[in-house]
């Protein structure tokens, strides 16, 4: 087994964590909806998905992943679970170290078991003592870690990062993303780091100060509200200039091209039904 490795968002990818959909069982409405899915869907579009064409979409995915250069590891289905399809959530490797998150909602607790039979076999797993953190609220930038503060990420998960990455001796601030609305599922849903000090930002969801943070630090593309709701703000960076992006989103790939960066395109209009897509299908386990 290789050792997780990143330290960025757009270090070539070699090896990445990918699991397949499996049925759709979730309750969209009615009295069995949890308040938090209540409030997610004032911000994302949800609807169930055909898992057929979903395994589809993810194959077209995986093909395009190992024709350049990664090898992809398929985790063991977890039945009855309708995000099960979304490993990014479940860990996070921030240099040399895996760690396990703390899922938000009851429901996605039996997707994390395969991860944790995948991570008996790494040198360096770390497991968080308090709060709620998933990978999809984590992003690596520079010397920090940069944490969004939405429905699945808590104060205390954040600050129980820190405390994790002093213990390990990492060397890295966790910096808290504010958000100025409710509802957010991820941060990477209206974040997403492409190349170095080049990122998407849908502004809208965002505190002023908070943005500009983000001016500050990065050459931001603005994403427009109706390329969030149809979440293709959520990209991968699978090298420092190149990335993969929703066919579609023609706007966004224009924007990345003219910073030349090369933008590779895969239909992923059946994975979006479930908000979430190129960044939520893959954990990244190892990156040069």
């Amino acid at each position: 087994m290789l050792a997780p490795y990143a330290t960025s968002e757009y270090g070539t990818l070699r090896r990445v964590a990918m699991r397949y959909a499996g049925n759709f069982t979730r309750p969209l409405e009615g009295p069995g909806v949890h308040p938090v899915l209540a409030r997610q869907q004032t911000t994302s579009t949800w609807a169930p998905y055909d898992t057929a064409r979903v395994h589809t979409q993810q194959n077209a995915l995986i093909t395009l992943l190992r024709r350049h250069g990664a090898e992809v590891v398929l985790l063991d289905a977890a039945p009855g679970c309708s995000a099960q399809h979304y490993p990014r959530d479940l860990g996070f490797v921030i240099d040399d170290v895996l760690f396990l998150a703390r899922l938000n909602s009851a429901h996605r607790l039996p997707e994390a078991a395969a991860l944790t039979r995948l991570a008996s076999a790494m040198p360096k797993v770390a497991r968080l003592p308090e709060g709620t953190i998933e990978g999809g609220d984590v992003m690596l930038h520079d010397g920090s870690v940069l944490v969004g503060l939405s429905e699945e990420t808590s104060p205390a998960g954040a600050e129980a990062l820190q405390w994790a990455l002093s213990q390990l001796c990492i060397d890295r601030e966790v910096i808290p993303v504010r958000f100025a609305v409710e509802g957010i599922v991820h941060l990477d849903d209206h974040f997403a780091i492409v190349a170095p000090r080049t990122a998407l930002i849908h502004r809208a969801v965002f505190l002023p100060a908070q943005v500009r943070w983000f001016e500050q630090h990065f050459e931001l593309i603005d994403i427009t509200d109706d390329e969030a709701l149809a979440v293709h703000g959520n990209v991968l960076a699978i090298a420092p200039r190149a990335v993969v992006v929703a066919r579609g989103s023609d706007r966004i790939a224009r924007q990345l091209a003219a910073r030349d960066i090369e933008v590779l395109a895969v239909d992923y209009s059946e994975v979006t039904k479930l908000p979430g897509a190129l960044r939520c299908t893959t954990l990244p386990l190892l990156r040069s």
